[in-house]
């Protein structure tokens, strides 16, 4: 599993600790070859898990791609109770910062299908393992589109959940009202088998959903005939700047799949795309400068050497921890949070919020689900945000949204625009994630885009 080579030295692992993890991956494949039973629903037995560093796991140091962060202790307690083997922490973005997986400490990812290309972000360790074929899934977070854009990118399937539903405990914070916990695999059938386990009220998150789990697996064989699928009219009839018109092309034809499977393709008018992105470019940096203010080299995380005054250990501290990409939303958060711009920025954010979330609902009170690229384009070069920043920013333009109003949404892999994967976008109102399973799974049935490997791939060893 760890055998692969993709011909260069990459970042996607951190710290595996694979001689003990596989020794115990042989050992359980031994006891389930010998048992009679059949295999509980969900059971993730047979399989290995990679974890994204923004969880922290007990008895491993860990730090979230940041160097502000030392040893703590977490327990990824559901899965590794379901049998699943850790084998190591993937690289990513710092403290879940960026779209690129070039603002890590430990430094950037590739593509597996270009090299030259970023995987996405922030969880672009946990896409570029999956679609390296390292690992069959990987745990990730998403805040703004973390899971969804990476695995865009990187030609695999990208599930977060309705916010509450997957415990947020052992996470560290970067915007707590965003953020939530979600999967990436290669198929929307391992997501389902993923988020079995995953899902359920947790007493030690106070936003934890104390609901009864949906049987996702059985939600996969659901018929998706008559379903309707609102395609918002200023991305598929009126193209926007920005988007790539190859990669919309093959959005369109994996939704004529599904028409063809017996869903229905209903134009549908979803406002506050742009508004979105504003709002989300607020609120996020807000939440992380309240969020990171514990890391002071006092109560939490890096201390600096031999400080001369507690305002000299206040600075060096936090300097030397955080990143440029952090520091920069910070000192953005921080300005809007101020008492002369809370009203004008924070304040009006937030009532934008409000709106985004009323304009999903009205788009869902005549469809079932609502389609979208998951990206305006493929992946980028390397080097193209430090060219133009707001290139990361626009390649967030169709997921922030859903973070705002807490909706489900997955990404499944939809064809090429030359070499490089494209991603479609699906949405479901909140709590109806398993209406998501069930079309995923439909599509890959009737298309083999997330079986494709990227020609990069070394032989196993």
């Amino acid at each position: 599993l760890l055998g692969r080579d993709l011909g260069q030295k990459k970042h996607e692992f951190l710290s595996p600790e694979a001689h003990r993890e596989i020794g115990r991956a042989h050992g359980l494949r031994e006891a389930l070859s010998c048992r009679d039973e059949e295999p509980v629903p969900g059971e993730v037995s047979e399989t290995v898990v990679e974890l994204l560093e923004a969880i922290e796991v007990e008895d491993g140091q860990r730090e979230r791609a940041v160097r502000a962060l030392a040893s703590r202790e977490l327990d990824p307690d559901a899965l590794e109770k379901a049998g699943a083997v850790c084998l190591g922490k993937a690289s990513m973005d710092e403290f879940a910062m960026g779209s690129s997986n070039e603002h890590s400490y430990f430094g950037a990812v590739s593509n597996p299908w270009d090299l030259n290309c970023v995987p996405g972000g922030s969880s672009g360790g946990s896409a570029a393992l999956v679609a390296a074929r390292v690992v069959p899934y990987a745990t990730a977070s998403d805040t703004g589109g973390s899971i969804r854009q990476p695995a865009a990118f990187c030609g695999v399937t990208g599930f977060k959940p309705s916010y509450g539903r997957v415990s947020r405990y052992g996470m560290v914070a970067y915007a707590s009202s965003l953020d939530q916990a979600g999967v990436i695999a290669q198929s929307t059938k391992d997501c389902a088998s993923v988020l079995q386990v995953m899902a359920g009220f947790d007493p030690r998150d106070g936003t934890s959903l104390d609901l009864p789990v949906p049987d996702y697996q059985s939600a996969l064989t659901q018929s998706i005939r008559g379903t309707r699928i609102g395609l918002p009219r200023d991305i598929f009839t009126t193209p926007r700047a920005g988007l790539d018109l190859n990669l919309l092309a093959r959005v369109r034809a994996a939704l004529s799949q599904l028409e063809q499977l017996g869903a229905v393709l209903v134009d549908i008018d979803l406002t506050g795309l742009d508004a979105a992105l504003a709002a989300y470019y607020v609120i996020a940096p807000c939440e992380a400068s309240s969020n990171l203010s514990r890391f002071d080299g006092v109560r939490y995380g890096h201390r600096c050497e031999n400080p001369k005054s507690l305002t000299d250990l206040y600075q060096r501290s936090r300097s030397e921890g955080f990143g440029a990409e952090v520091q920069k939303r910070i000192l953005l958060g921080t300005y809007a949070l101020s008492a002369g711009y809370f009203d004008a920025y924070y304040l009006r954010a937030q009532k934008v919020r409000r709106l985004v979330a009323q304009g999903y609902a009205s788009a869902f009170a005549g469809v079932d689900l609502i389609a979208m690229p998951t990206t305006p384009t493929c992946a980028l070069p390397k080097g193209a945000v430090d060219a133009d920043p707001m290139a990361e920013i626009l390649a967030d333009i169709f997921t922030v949204g859903v973070n705002l109003a807490g909706l489900p949404a997955i990404s499944v892999p939809a064809g090429f625009s030359g070499h490089l994967p494209v991603g479609l976008q699906l949405i479901a109102p909140h709590l109806h994630d398993e209406r998501l399973m069930s079309f995923g799974h439909q599509f890959q049935l009737h298309s083999d885009f997330h079986l494709q490997q990227p020609s990069s791939l070394g032989a196993a060893v």
